[in-house]
């Protein structure tokens, strides 16, 4: 077997001498829709990073990115650092990258470095799929009015009647 691939699960993913992988990234394209799922599994740092720097990086191109959040259990400022120059290449590219399922204690962090205003935060993927801008509205910066923001309790992100 040659290891699989961390990134997608595949069997032989755990690292040497049988322990299970610290952090791992699924990715599940929908070209359909021009939309890709980034999902990080695990704790991501510094020593972890790596996995979805590549994800994110392979799937630049495509129309809006969301991650998928709920799989991770810790984010450091790399973590974070990441997400947003991965936000700020899609922009530049008109596209998206938007977060979902954000939980304790990686909302947090959000909510404390004010980046969860930066974001479009949606409770789960399911959400955050059901949002996807129609193909004459194009990419935007902003999230639409009264939709998009996350309304879930402690979910983080913008909610409504949050100051602006």
């Amino acid at each position: 077997m040659d290891g699989g691939d961390p990134r997608d699960g595949t069997p032989g993913s755990g690292s040497p001498a049988g322990r299970p992988v610290r952090f791992r990234v699924d990715v599940r394209p929908d070209r359909g829709r021009g939309t890709v799922v980034v999902a990080p599994l695990g704790e991501l740092d510094h020593d972890t990073v790596e996995p979805l720097a590549t994800a994110l990086g392979e799937h630049a191109d495509a129309a809006r990115i969301v991650v998928d959040c709920a799989g991770l259990d810790f984010c450091d400022s790399t973590g974070l650092n990441l997400l947003l120059r991965a936000r700020a290449r899609a922009l530049e590219a008109d596209g998206r990258l938007d977060l979902a399922g954000l939980r304790p204690p990686v909302d947090r962090m959000f909510e404390i470095t004010g980046a969860v205003h930066v974001f479009r935060v949606y409770a789960d993927v399911r959400e955050a799929l059901a949002d996807a801008p129609l193909a004459d509205e194009g990419p935007t910066d902003a999230p639409p009015a009264g939709r998009g923001e996350t309304s879930a309790p402690g979910a983080g992100g913008a909610r409504p009647g949050d100051p602006v």
